[in-house]
């Protein structure tokens, strides 16, 4: 509200560039003066400039030669008090009138709160009471005297009315053409006078519709409901006549914060169920976007989840073991991602990539680039040619050119033996063009050698495992860039392969640099890959394997980092075994 003194235009005429509201009064705490109230003298007018002390308008009219609150004379005070026009009185109670005839004192600088810092428990009220009948309206405005409580009232005679004051802003996009309503802490509605007959609300209404409107067959609640749907945020106390006390409760269940009976209710009752009424309101509306928080979370929650693969490896006689611990915190999903799947050609094509940055947009994009991958190995693509590929989804998926990813492609295929190479075209027992049985029997005693092409575009090596071994890490002298580094028309932009041979009983454990940039200790040294080589050996030494091996190896790296790492962090073990496919 402006400050006193300012020259500017309160309540409903300075809200809007048109008249004010008909009808529509803001009124300060204490009570107006009877009619019988005896003539002000200079001690009461001296008075004027406690809290408390300020009259009513129609006694202010009669003050010749002296101006309002906001500095206005008599005949504007009086032009709002004419019928039809709403009564404003401005709740500063500790401006100071002076006579028009002087000249009035330059206004000050207007002091205004952060709303940071406004105290919620001292900020008067703002209280808007929905009242057709005036006795009663005059006595709400006694009863918020009588509370000593600070309160800004305003009155509406219907719902139409009500409606207007609470609906939101309107005017074009530009700051000056917007009109700004009250928010109002509260609503008191009289559920007998107010909302249950509207003769003022519809003045274009027939006789057949006030009828039914004032009917004893119409619900008195319908109105409430309608003033919730307006005003879904605002507190909402419900007075009602004794006789009309079961409305009380069902008022409430309707949506309403508390109500009162007129007959019981004094001061100090009506100013605690108001501030009961707001705080409780306040409360629901926690609770509300507590609730949506949760909803949203669990939504969130079930999408990361099912975006995360589910690897097909059916007939690989694989032992898979994963892990995925996105960097963000209360996330599911990182810039990590991973996939593993088996083609009808025995080969079993394995993916670890890592896109640079930790937010949503790189989760988003890693999971792009994994179905893009799946989807480019089913259709036949393999090598040089997928990796092409898929960096041109890159550069069209990611959301600025300096995005890039890092990966790691493995091309795991069983060794093709001599007859497979070249069938024998003889007769099913024949020996025609073939091997003898007898070298075809030893071959097949001998345990399968299988080989690997491993593809790195920027990305950490793999580390090689065997049963008598320490780890080693597969040679990266192949290693090509980046994906989304430089162009694919680059003559340096080539993932040539390196071909690896699997003795029997291997394991391969792929991971991204999340693993291995946790620090050691309270130093700047990082775990690297040499650390990680140890500390697997130490692990697979101690009998560990599968997902044993690798939840104790990460557990270690944290506790050698002095708490969680911060970035992604996906590890892949990949173990032959004879045995039907586990994962963990």
């Amino acid at each position: 509200m402006p400050a006193t003194g300012d020259g500017q235009r309160t309540g409903a005429e300075s809200r809007s560039s048109g008249p004010a509201a008909t009808d529509v009064r803001q009124r300060v705490s204490p009570p107006c003066p009877g009619p019988g109230a005896a003539p002000f003298t200079r001690k009461d007018l001296d008075g004027l400039e406690k809290p408390g002390a300020a009259g009513d308008l129609a006694e202010l009219n009669s003050l010749d030669g002296f101006g309002g609150p906001t500095g206005r004379g008599p005949h504007d005070a009086a032009a709002l008090s004419a019928p039809g026009a709403a009564s404003v009185l401005s709740t500063d109670l500790g401006a100071t009138l002076v006579p028009s005839s002087g000249s009035l004192p330059l206004p000050g600088p207007r002091a205004t709160d952060r709303p940071g810092n406004t105290d919620r428990s001292s900020a008067p009220l703002k209280l808007l009471v929905i009242e057709s009948d005036t006795s009663d309206a005059k006595l709400i405005e006694e009863l918020v005297a009588a509370s000593g409580t600070p309160v800004e009232l305003y009155w509406a005679r219907g719902l139409s009315q009500a409606a207007t004051l609470l609906a939101p802003p309107s005017g074009g996009p530009g700051r000056r053409g917007r009109t700004r309503p009250v928010e109002f802490s509260c609503v008191l509605v009289d559920l007998a006078a107010g909302l249950s007959a509207l003769p003022s609300d519809h003045a274009d209404t027939g006789p057949g519709d006030r009828a039914a409107a004032d009917s004893p067959a119409a619900d008195p609640l319908d109105g409430l409901r309608d003033l919730l749907r307006r005003a879904p945020h605002t507190a909402v106390v419900v007075l009602t006549d004794a006789a009309d006390a079961q409305l009380g409760p069902a008022a409430v269940a309707a949506g309403a914060q508390d109500f009162l009976i007129k007959t019981e209710t004094d001061g100090p009752l009506l100013a605690r169920a108001l501030r009961y009424a707001v705080e409780r309101k306040r409360a629901d509306e926690s609770q509300r976007r507590l609730v949506e928080a949760e909803l949203r979370g669990q939504e969130n929650a079930r999408l990361q989840r099912h975006l995360l693969p589910t690897p097909l490896l059916d007939g690989a006689n694989l032992s898979f073991t994963r892990r995925y611990r996105p960097g963000r915190r209360r996330a599911l999903l990182g810039g990590d991602f991973y996939d593993a799947v088996r083609t009808d050609d025995g080969s079993v094509h394995v993916v670890i990539g890592d896109v640079c940055g930790h937010g949503p947009d790189e989760a988003a994009l890693g999971v792009a680039l994994r179905i893009a991958w799946r989807t480019l190995v089913f259709a036949g693509l393999t090598g040089q040619t997928l990796l092409t590929t898929l960096q041109h989804v890159l550069e069209h998926e990611r959301r600025s050119d300096e995005i890039f990813a890092t990966l790691c492609m493995l091309v795991i295929s069983p060794e093709e033996l001599p007859d497979q190479a070249a069938p024998s075209h003889g007769r099913s027992g024949g020996n025609r063009g073939g091997r003898p049985p007898a070298a075809r029997s030893a071959e097949a005693d001998r345990p399968a050698r299988e080989h690997a092409e491993v593809y790195l575009a920027g990305h950490p090596a793999p580390l090689l495992m065997s049963a008598t071994g320490r780890p080693v890490v597969v040679p990266a002298e192949h290693a090509g860039p980046a994906l989304g580094l430089l162009p694919c028309d680059d003559v340096a932009a080539g993932w040539p392969p390196y071909h690896l041979d699997l003795e029997p009983g291997w394991s391969l454990l792929l991971y991204t640099d999340g693993l291995i940039e946790g620090r050691v200790g309270a130093g700047s040294r990082r775990l690297g890959q040499d650390g990680l080589v140890g500390l697997i050996g130490d692990h697979q030494a101690g009998g560990l394997s599968r997902g044993r091996l690798v939840d104790s190896a990460i557990a270690e790296v944290e506790e050698l980092n002095g708490g969680a790492l911060t970035d992604d962090v996906a590890v892949l073990l990949l173990e032959r075994n004879p045995a039907p496919l586990l994962m963990g």
